[in-house]
């Protein structure tokens, strides 16, 4: 056997201690369909997952931070391995405080690639342990912003394709008053 060889026994016992463990950071102004799907792959790629929901008091937000959290976390009450946290520190410092390690972000475009990359170097240049996994989104939410979506909302336009049902409620509700 090769001195890196490690048998399946010691492999169950290595996965009891040690988990993978990533966070997908972000404003989640509101959640859409498109986070949701970077969601569920995430979730089944690492063993844990935190959502950590920024809150950052020199941005302003359509939703506070709590209505954000309660919209997130019943979005993924399903989930046994995601867990809703609101931050409002460097996400470098969360993910030392939780363990983590990875750092997974949704990508449109080329235009996201380069911020998520600037990012990444700020983030690696803070902590040299942190990773960040670049998830290209699926074709069907290529074009959701969160500004667009609102934006529709506001004029009346149909975004139920583009967010989940609890989420759309909330936008007609604080936008529209309906």
């Amino acid at each position: 056997m090769h001195k890196y060889t490690i048998d399946f026994y010691n492999y169950i016992l290595y996965k009891q201690f040690v988990m993978l463990k990533a966070l997908f950071p972000g404003s989640f102004d509101p959640p859409t369909n498109g986070h949701m799907n970077i969601i569920k792959r995430a979730s089944e790629i690492f063993d844990e997952l935190e959502i950590v929901i920024s809150v950052n008091v020199h941005k302003s937000y359509l939703f506070q931070p709590e209505e954000r959290f309660e919209m997130m976390s019943s979005l993924v009450e399903n989930y046994i391995n995601v867990r809703v946290h609101l931050w409002d520190k460097l996400i470098v410092d969360f993910a030392e405080k939780v363990g983590a390690r990875v750092i997974v972000r949704g990508v449109r475009a080329l235009g996201d690639f380069v911020h998520e990359f600037e990012l990444s170097m700020i983030n690696r240049g803070l902590d040299a342990k942190i990773e960040t996994f670049l998830i290209p989104t699926d074709p069907e939410y290529f074009v959701l912003r969160t500004s667009s979506i609102k934006e529709l909302v506001m004029v009346g336009g149909d975004v139920s394709s583009m967010v989940p049902p609890v989420v759309e409620s909330a936008l007609k509700s604080r936008l529209t008053g309906a």
